[in-house]
Parts: C-alpha cells; structure tokens; sequence
C-alpha cells in the first residue's frame, strides 16, 4: 500500500453533474471502481447495500438487505452463532438483488465503546515550504500518542493546520512557514470487540475492508455543509446506542457514543406494562410520543399480558405509554448534554443539534430535546441513493446510507491515515493473525 496519506477533495455528498445553467458542484475522487458492499450492524437492525459509482459521481444501489438484529447488544456481538445467522441472511439478500457475491465489507464502527481524542501536534519546517512527508509524520506522532493498551485505532484524521501567522488550514503542502500545528483526531475503540466482530464476519466468509465512525458517516448522510461550517451536532439514536458527532468550522471536532437507545424504550414498556417485547415496540412505534396530549387519558390501547392467550389483554390509557415513554428520552437527552457540556459546545448559543435514527420518529422528541439540550433542535432524514427500496428512505438508516457514500469516497478529510498504515501492520492485519493463531 502507499505509504502516503490519501489525499482527497471531499464535498458534502455524492451528487450527479449539475445541470445546464446550474454552478459547478464540488468534485472528489472516488475509491471504488466496481461494485462494493457496507454491513451496517446494529442492535435492532442489520442493514448491508452493494452498490457502485457511476461514471457522473452519482450512487446506485444494485443490492439491498435488511434483517433484525440478533446476537449483537451496544452495537457489539454477543452471540456469534445468532449474529452470524443474521447477518449471512441480510448479505444474501442484497447479494441475490445485485447478482454479485461480496468478499468484503465496510463496517460500522458501533462497538468496543469508541473513543474521540483530537491532538496538537507541532512541527518546524524552519521557513521552507510544508511536504506531505511532514504532514505524515505528524499524523503517525498523534496516532502513536493515542495508542493506548488495550484498544485500537479506527481513524487518524486531520481538522485543520495553523501557520505562523493562519489558522484554520484545510492544506498546508507549500506554504513557508516556520511552525506548523495540526490539529488530529482520533477514534479508538476496545480490542477485543473488535476481533469479536471480525471473527463473526470471518464466519460469514467476509472480511472488513474499513471500519468506520458510525455517527461520523451517519452525519454524512443528514447533514448539510452549513451545518458542519457553522456548528451544529448529529445525534443518532439508534436501537441500543445513541451516537454523537459535533462539528464546526466545517470539520469533525467530537464523536461519542452513550449505551442507550430506542431499545431500552421498548423494554421500559413491556416491563412495566407486563407485555410481550414485540407488542411493546408496537406500542411504541404506533402510539408513542414524547409530548402528552389532553386526549391522550382517554384513549384506551389494548395490552396483551406476558403468557397469556393472544386473545386475553387488558387495557392501558396512552398517557401511561407516553409517561414510560418520556423519562427514557430525557435521560437519553441529559446524558448527551453531559458529553456536549464536557467538550464545550453547549457554550456556543448558535450551535444547532440534528436527530436522526430510528427511535428520532418519536412525535413531539424534539421539542423535548430543545428543552433539555437548550439548543434548536430539527429532525433529519438521509438523501437517499438512486435504487434504495422505499422501505429504507427513513432516519433509521441514516448509519446505512451515510456508510454507502462514505464508502464511496465522500466527506473524507483531507489527510488521514488508514490502519494498515500501523507499524504492527494495521488493526486487520492483527486480527486475522490473532485469528489464525487461536481459531
């Protein structure tokens, strides 16, 4: 592999040629030439598209599959011989639509509680013009600073640069100066999660071509550039995680990850109302609310109790729903709030926050989060790839579609890493031959 980090120009999405009268869209260059598959592994749900770049830099889904998420809790595996099932069925599915077989995959990084460092690193080119080879060695300085026991490096990517007398530098190459900072960041994430997740992929004959950042590429999908210049923060509730990712200045400045998300709604609900599990996601997804209404003591749902006759249930107003409901989403929110007051975002009174996934669908959710969080707050759902069934145009597969075109080659930084750059020969290269030595 090259030695260098990967240079691209990355716009905010991939978008066809613009049309005759409209102004240039941004450019980038592409990392696959054939068809290519992403496996967004969930706790609810497993999601995998094979697709390709068409010739005006536009997506195509050829494949899509989708299966409920068994064997995996917080985003990690925790049943291989459950995970494994799933996933060969959701990869199946999409491989039968595109008549094509997958060997590998991009993932999404959900497990091994992911961790977001960003560095300051400095260097002195003493008044001659910055290389690319200075840029590398600070790179692999802030990779090497972040290296911790225990866990592995996912992505060393560049913010911006600082020059004597500049800040806020996409691209240093040839500019003369006598100090140069960079600005890193970092994402790490547990070990032996990770192998955990490439040994259950291994069992399904697949192997991990990248990792990455779940909200990071689920922000690719939602997000527009004002957003990310201007500052705003994704938060992606999911089945069994809620993902974060701050941005400004048109950079990534923050990711985290908190362990709770719309499936710990839909387990409030059963264990309180003493229903099945699946009654109560339907419960939750047909009637539940953030927000209480005056109608809402009045209306009566029907609630099957646990072990008894389909035909047996009793009756619960929707206010008690919605009063299960509620305090789920504002410890979801309170937590979030933790993470953005512990990296300063909640100072800055124009900083706007995006939701999107799954348990986002919730109405009346983002009144509540405006409350709690003290910042405006809209919804998101992702544009959508030529060819995705209809079924997954919706903020549950956010993850998914911004794994497509991240994938693809969009909204990648300017320099960055890869982990196969690592001295040990990269973070696959080490789990296989962990693999191969005790399997």
């Amino acid at each position: 592999m090259n030695d260098m980090p990967r240079r691209l120009q990355p716009p905010a999405n991939l978008i066809p040629p613009p049309a005759d009268g409209e102004p240039p869209r941004p450019s980038y260059r592409p990392r696959q030439s054939g068809p290519f598959g992403v496996l967004d592994i969930g706790s609810t749900k497993i999601a995998c598209i094979i697709g390709r770049v068409e010739s005006g830099l536009s997506l195509h889904v050829l494949g899509f599959g989708w299966q409920k998420g068994n064997g995996i809790r917080a985003g990690g595996i925790v049943d291989l011989e459950a995970a494994e099932r799933a996933i060969r069925a959701c990869v199946g599915q999409a491989e039968e639509q595109a008549g094509t077989r997958l060997h590998k995959v991009a993932v999404n990084l959900s497990c091994g509680t992911p961790r977001s460092q960003v560095h300051n690193i400095q260097s002195t080119p003493g008044g001659r013009a910055v290389t690319e080879a200075d840029i590398r060695r600070m790179l692999v300085i802030a990779r090497d600073r972040a290296t911790a026991e225990g866990r592995s490096i996912i992505h060393t990517m560049s913010v911006d640069f600082e020059t004597d007398d500049a800040q806020g530098i996409a691209d240093p190459r040839g500019l003369h100066c006598d100090n140069l900072t960079a600005h890193i960041h970092v994402i790490d994430a547990a070990t032996t999660a990770l192998r955990n997740l490439d040994a259950c992929l291994a069992r399904c004959d697949l192997e991990i071509s990248e990792l990455a950042s779940a909200p990071l590429v689920a922000a690719q999908a939602t997000l527009v550039d004002d957003d990310r210049l201007l500052g705003a923060t994704l938060i992606d509730m999911g089945g069994g995680t809620t993902g974060i990712a701050s941005f400004a200045g048109g950079h990534l400045l923050h990711t985290a990850q908190i362990g709770i998300g719309g499936g710990h709604v839909t387990n409030d609900l059963a264990s309180i109302l003493n229903t099945p599990t699946n009654h109560a996601e339907r419960l939750k997804t047909l009637y539940g609310s953030a927000e209480i209404s005056p109608d809402d003591e009045r209306q009566l749902l029907p609630v099957p109790p646990i072990g008894e006759d389909e035909t047996t249930f009793a009756t619960t107003p929707r206010s008690q729903v919605i009063n299960i409901i509620k305090p789920r989403l504002e410890e979801t929110f309170e937590h979030v709030k933790a993470c953005l007051d512990e990296q300063g975002v909640s100072r800055h009174d124009g900083h706007r926050i995006i939701l999107t996934g799954g348990a986002s669908q919730l109405s009346g959710i983002a009144d509540l989060a405006q409350r709690v969080l003290g910042h405006q707050v809209r919804l998101a759902s992702p544009t959508p790839p030529r060819g995705l069934p209809d079924r997954a145009d919706s903020p549950a597969f956010a993850t998914t579609i911004g794994l497509f075109a991240w994938a693809a080659g969009a909204g990648r930084p300017a320099f960055e890493l890869e982990s196969t750059d690592e001295p040990s020969g990269g973070l696959m290269r080490r789990i296989v031959n962990f693999l191969r030595e005790r399997l």
